[in-house]
């Protein structure tokens, strides 16, 4: 976990990351993607190596930042294609099961490329929801550790992969209220605006 010194600096870098992700998603999504991948890789490989050495620290979770960026900007696409084509596998065996049998390997293999070509067509869609719902919880975690949050500090205490003292998201009825509005609002932005006529 990071130092209690480090509380202000990750819960504004989660608040800038989660407004950039809540409202330019999908226009930016290239950065939304290595930002989130930073902060995942940093936090594991500052997990990994402890709060003892602050140098050893800092430099492990700049390395680990940097290599979880990579990681997810170069998997999702990847696994974007790859879940349309499991999808179109298991359309087809369920409606070989309906009738009875087991479908042809080139059925197989003819839904798995449709279904990797929807997937990839839809992207968008799913790219601007996911933005604007993800951007809006990691607003609602910086904002509430900016403001002090006891129960994310309490978190942090009993948990190792957190970054100090936060915690996925405030355990609240408000906190969840502010983030389903502030991802609606996210949503409408991107759709109306930031990612109108961008392809």
């Amino acid at each position: 976990m990071l130092p209690a010194s480090f509380q202000t600096p990750a819960a504004v870098i989660l608040l800038v990351g989660g407004l950039l992700a809540c409202f330019a998603g999908y226009r930016i999504f290239r950065i939304v993607l290595g930002i989130y991948g930073f902060i995942g890789g940093a936090l594991l490989a500052s997990n990994i190596v402890g709060t003892d050495h602050t140098m050893w620290m800092i430099g492990a979770a700049v390395l680990g930042g940097a290599i979880g960026a990579l990681i997810l900007i170069a998997a999702y696409f990847i696994g974007v294609a790859l879940i349309g084509a499991g999808l179109g596998a298991v359309i087809a065996n369920l409606v070989w099961a309906t009738v009875g049998g087991e479908p042809h390997i080139a059925v197989v293999i003819i839904l798995a490329i449709l279904g990797a070509l929807a997937a990839l067509a839809l992207q968008r869609y799913v790219i601007i929801v996911a933005t604007a719902y993800g951007g809006a919880q990691t607003v609602v975690v910086g904002a509430a550790a900016l403001m002090g949050s006891q129960a994310a500090a309490d978190v942090a205490s009993r948990t190792v992969y957190s970054v100090y003292p936060l915690n996925p998201m405030p355990a609240t009825a408000l906190d969840s209220a502010a983030a389903f509005v502030l991802g609606i609002a996210g949503l409408a932005v991107q759709l109306l605006v930031t990612a109108k006529g961008k392809k």
